[in-house]
């Protein structure tokens, strides 16, 4: 069951990458402001966040990015559930996830 139905539906390949992995670090930030607050709300922002990654890497668009949409993937997930190997906190993630929010509202703005 998804809990970004309408995304799930078809709506995800409406975005650019830079829309979709903006919106994965929008998930990110929210994880980041519930972590050590609200367990409930961290999970969430955190299984969202792994739902618009899985749905991202199924968008055949971008078969030529798999690697980087995946290897991003997995750093979130050593951070969530791992040892850390990449030494990797939420708001460097964040930071990079940022970039493409960044991207998506300056095209949006010249479009």
């Amino acid at each position: 069951m998804y809990q970004h139905k309408n995304l799930a539906e078809g709506g995800w390949q409406k975005f650019s990458l830079a829309e979709q992995l903006g919106n994965i670090g929008s998930e990110i930030s929210r994880a980041v402001n519930w972590q050590n607050k609200e367990p409930k709300f961290f999970n969430n922002a955190v299984s969202r966040a792994l739902e618009l990654f899985d749905l991202t890497l199924s968008d055949q668009r971008w078969r030529g990015r798999l690697f980087e949409i995946g290897r991003a993937r997995e750093v979130f997930c050593d951070n969530i559930f791992g040892d850390k190997i990449y030494n990797t906190s939420l708001k460097d993630l964040l930071h990079y996830f940022d970039q493409f929010a960044y991207l998506a509202a300056v095209n949006r703005s010249t479009n």
